[in-house]
């Protein structure tokens, strides 16, 4: 069963969520220090008439990485290609994406840590000099044939910047972290996107949400579309407050945003009573995979300070024993 509180990895976003995207600069909502100073870049570029340097946005999955790209395309009056690292198995596969750019397009893949380093060695070249290193042959007779490429502009985005290769990150004009998003912010995306489903929420019911949407406006898009359905069913003309805190209870999301997923996982680490659990026991335990725990369901939850990564594995915070009305003290008796 899909997991509301769930962001993918990797999403190409469905045609409902599309529509509900912001096709404006200034109705993007949210990350003002990254507009502000992509602003700046953006019309510095358009005044120099040069393509945009390389941008690498980083951060937890859900918080607006490919919106934002798109948007880069509109304001510099570019095509966009987007892709995802996965996909790019092939030294030839980057190839024939690189070639089929045209002058000033944004070509953006999201993933980007998960490109194998042969394809890194690609795009080293690529990025720099706009030129295509390709070996026909190969032992002695191989040869090296240079391959001019249009001027184009790179957006990476990545849930793991850490895994994101030296060489490569240094190849990036412009990092931009992306934070998670205030609670007004998220009830005014949820506001805007509400009446453009036909199915406008009170203010006090697109707060509701914004409170449970673990501060990522996917989530938020998700919960709104499955509240708007609880409404439709009682032939409500709008979405109200009470329908809201019925259809998100009734979906398994309580006030804080988390789901029985991550109650597990806080009710593990609590039950622990302070001694810190490695991340494949947890793994095992939620019968989830490590990289599920990590990208998934661990950044809110660590933002937030209801758990700590230590040298040893996880421990919940003094936060999390409060959530769960459970007292703080070890199996000794002792306070921790």
């Amino acid at each position: 069963m899909e997991r509301l509180v769930e962001v993918e990895k990797i999403s190409f976003d469905s045609k409902e969520e599309i529509i509900l995207r912001p096709n404006e600069w200034d109705k993007y909502i949210g990350q003002e220090k990254i507009k502000s100073n992509l602003r700046v870049f953006i019309d510095a570029a358009k005044k120099r008439e040069d393509v945009l340097d390389h941008v690498l946005f980083y951060g937890p999955p859900g918080l607006g990485k490919t919106t934002l790209a798109y948007l880069i395309s509109t304001e510099m009056n570019a095509n966009i290609k987007v892709t995802a690292g996965p996909m790019i198995e092939k030294s030839g596969d980057l190839a024939a994406i690189l070639t089929n750019l045209n002058e000033g397009d944004i070509l953006f893949i999201d993933e980007i840590h998960r490109l194998s380093p042969q394809i890194e060695e690609v795009l080293y070249s690529a990025m720099e000099d706009f030129r295509l290193d390709i070996v026909i042959g190969s032992g002695p007779a191989a040869q090296t044939i240079k391959l001019d490429i249009p001027r184009f502009t790179l957006i990476g985005a990545t849930t793991r910047a850490g895994m994101i290769s030296n060489p490569l990150r240094d190849r990036f004009g412009m990092h931009f972290r992306m934070q998670f998003y205030t609670h007004k912010e998220l009830a005014k995306i949820i506001t805007i996107a509400s009446e453009k489903l036909g199915k406008t929420a009170d203010d006090d019911a697109g707060y509701e949400m914004a409170r449970r949407s673990r501060g990522t406006p996917r989530i938020a898009l998700r919960l709104l579309r499955r509240v708007r359905d609880f409404a439709e069913v009682e032939d409500e003309p709008r979405i109200h407050l009470e329908r809201t805190r019925h259809g998100l209870n009734a979906l398994g999301v309580n006030e804080h945003g988390f789901d029985e997923l991550d109650l597990a996982l806080l009710k593990l680490l609590a039950e622990s009573r302070g001694r810190p659990i490695g991340l494949n026991t947890i793994a095992a335990a939620l019968s989830e995979d490590e990289g599920t725990i990590e990208d998934v369901i661990e950044p809110y939850l660590l933002a937030n300070g209801y758990i700590e990564r230590t040298a040893r594995g996880r421990v919940a915070t003094p936060k999390t024993y409060e959530l769960l009305k459970l007292p703080m003290v070890s199996d000794s008796g002792t306070l921790f």
